[in-house]
């Protein structure tokens, strides 16, 4: 006779499945939740949701696990997480002050507050959160790599200089400007709206292929705008800074010459 998994069975499993398998973490977290609905479970079943991309569905359950239990830390920090992902950034900043009231330590809260921090402009504060994450989480949670002007000036130097001339010749007239993060108003472009520190780069302006004499607004100048505090969190070591880099580099130099996310998607550069 086949043994009936307990319910701590049922959301142990789907939380080892989250990544390997979303939808089966999402079958077994609905189980345990229908067998015993209590804040544990609609935690379990929170995670599980966000991960299968039903944002909106697995925030509500999270509300709830944290209704349920408001002492429970781990769903105070997911639902602070999945509302810094959605865009609602002042929402999610009182979630993560609650969540570290109760634990001044824990490393994923410290991480998205140094995240919110960096969107008001308080880079020293920023600092010390990813710090102090880093020292309870090292490997979950890095501190960031520094990334200078002169860096970022130098590489892209080097990836211009390995186009064609013609190319080059174009992309005289295209800045390359810098910013620390994407505004709120790029990410809302998107639908979904794009995930805070998912955007490395964009760029902005009409394509060489879109370019016409009979629409005057085509020809006006393009820019590339590349997201310092982003591509400093997206590498643990400088070699793959450096990558992701260039790689966000020749990605928005793409969109400049007419290629789609498919195209660059087929060279690598998505």
């Amino acid at each position: 006779m086949k043994r009936t998994r307990s319910v701590a069975e049922l959301r142990e499993q789907a939380l080892g499945l989250l990544d390997e398998d979303p939808r089966r973490a999402l079958l077994l977290a609905r189980e345990a939740l229908s067998r015993q609905p209590d804040a544990e479970s609609f935690y379990v079943c929170g995670l599980t949701l966000c991960e299968s991309d039903e944002g909106e569905e697995g925030m509500a359950a999270l509300r709830m696990a944290v209704q349920l239990d408001d002492e429970h830390v781990d769903a105070w920090v997911a639902l602070g997480h999945e509302l810094f992902d959605a865009c609602e950034f002042e929402e999610a900043r009182g979630i993560l002050l609650n969540a570290l009231r109760l634990d001044p330590h824990h490393p994923e809260a410290l991480y998205y507050r140094a995240c919110l921090r960096e969107r008001r402009d308080d880079h020293d504060g920023a600092a010390r959160d990813y710090q102090a994450a880093a020292l309870v989480d090292p490997e979950g949670f890095p501190a960031p790599l520094p990334l200078t002007d002169e860096t970022i000036d130098a590489l892209a130097d080097d990836v211009i200089g390995l186009l064609h001339p013609s190319l080059q010749r174009y992309l005289e007239n295209v800045p390359i400007l810098l910013d620390e993060v994407p505004s709120v108003e790029l990410l809302r472009q998107f639908d979904p709206p794009a995930r805070p520190g998912e955007v490395l780069g964009c760029f902005a302006g009409h394509a060489l292929t879109e370019r016409s004499s009979d629409d005057p607004w085509s020809t006006l100048p393009a820019t590339i705008l590349l997201f310092r505090r982003n591509l400093m969190r997206v590498a643990h070591d400088e070699e793959t800074l450096l990558d992701e880099l260039r790689i966000t580099l020749l990605h928005e130099i793409g969109h400049f010459l007419g290629l789609d996310e498919e195209d660059l998607e087929e060279r690598g550069l998505d």
